[in-house]
């Protein structure tokens, strides 16, 4: 929210009442875009009066709206993983793996089976030998014979115990844990979906409050960063201006005092003192002359009712310092 500049001297007409030079504020408004992207739409100009929620632009949402299926579909593949788990295995699952484990015990056998046959051919041909009546090459084979059939012992073993490990997992359910996880993956996912939502609906810029476009500082086309002013909404129906008076005039002024603010056209709009300085500033330095300038006086706030529009920011003027007799 930004004030335009003001400044003002203070004199006293021959006749009539005091008076104080100056200049029309208002409230102004930079309305932004949350999101950035290309403008797809600018639907306001300069001078157009708006309420406030009226549509002011529209961001292209392309890409985020494939952003949000992508999302949406993460979301529903988390959800699923979360039922699964909380589900725990059907009864055909433990009867699968328990097949399994039954087969790996059959293939343990198989393999002892084989080691103990090579474990008598080593020995035999050990002995053969030793009494000169066999090679070493024999006796050689059959070692080696041994040592790959108790790796396949070993490897049986290990499936076995895997086999019944994955049973006795299956009967007993999910972990607390596992099932915490995949609730904190479908809160992820939900977090993200919402935000590219979010992303959707900020990508529509409304305005935040009634008033005037002032200032259109983009055009439709553009590419824009995020938070990127895209206008300027003046709230002229609530003008006001800043004046400066005299040291000597501030003690016969009140707050809920009333004023009138004289155009340079001659329009009158009766007005009421809102706010009186209780510290003394130079004259600001757009006030006319160098010896105005130079003056130490006080800055005091006039507001009015401008729904007819009749002032606007910047608009000099002056204001009759109504005193109560």
């Amino acid at each position: 929210m930004s004030l335009l500049a003001a400044g003002v001297a203070c004199n006293r007409a021959p006749e009539g009442p005091p008076r104080a030079s100056g200049y029309v504020e208002a409230t102004e408004v930079r309305v932004a875009a949350e999101v950035g992207g290309r403008i797809a739409e600018l639907l306001v100009e300069e001078g157009k009066r708006i309420a406030p929620g009226d549509l002011i632009a529209r961001v292209d949402t392309s890409d985020v709206a494939i952003a949000i299926r992508r999302a949406s579909a993460d979301r529903d593949q988390a959800v699923a993983q979360l039922r699964l788990v909380q589900a725990g295995a059907r009864a055909e699952d433990v009867r699968q793996a328990r097949a399994q484990a039954a087969s790996a015990d059959a293939d343990v056998a198989a393999a002892q089976a084989e080691l103990d046959a090579a474990e008598a051919d080593l020995q035999r041909f050990e002995a053969l030998l030793q009494a000169n009546a066999g090679s070493r090459k024999q006796r050689d084979d059959a070692a080696t014979r041994r040592r790959v059939a108790a790796a396949h012992v070993s490897a049986a073993r290990q499936r076995a115990s895997a086999g019944y490990e994955t049973v006795a997992r299956l009967k007993a359910g999910s972990r607390a844990e596992e099932v915490a996880a995949a609730r904190a993956r479908v809160a992820a996912a939900e977090a993200q979906l919402a935000s590219l939502e979010k992303n959707l609906a900020d990508a529509q810029v409304k305005a935040p409050v009634g008033g005037v476009v002032t200032s259109k500082l983009v055009d439709a086309g553009e590419t824009i960063a995020p938070r990127t002013p895209l206008v300027v909404i003046s709230d002229l129906d609530h003008a006001w201006a800043n004046v400066y008076v005299d040291e000597p005039l501030v003690p016969q002024l009140r707050l809920g005092q009333a004023a009138t603010l004289v155009t340079d056209a001659g329009q009158r709009l009766p007005g009421t003192v809102s706010f009186i300085s209780p510290r003394a500033e130079f004259t600001p330095r757009n006030v006319q002359t160098a010896d105005e300038r130079s003056k130490l006086v006080y800055r005091i706030k006039v507001t009015v009712d401008n729904r007819e529009g009749i002032l606007k920011p910047g608009m000099p003027l002056e204001a009759e310092l109504i005193q109560k007799q």
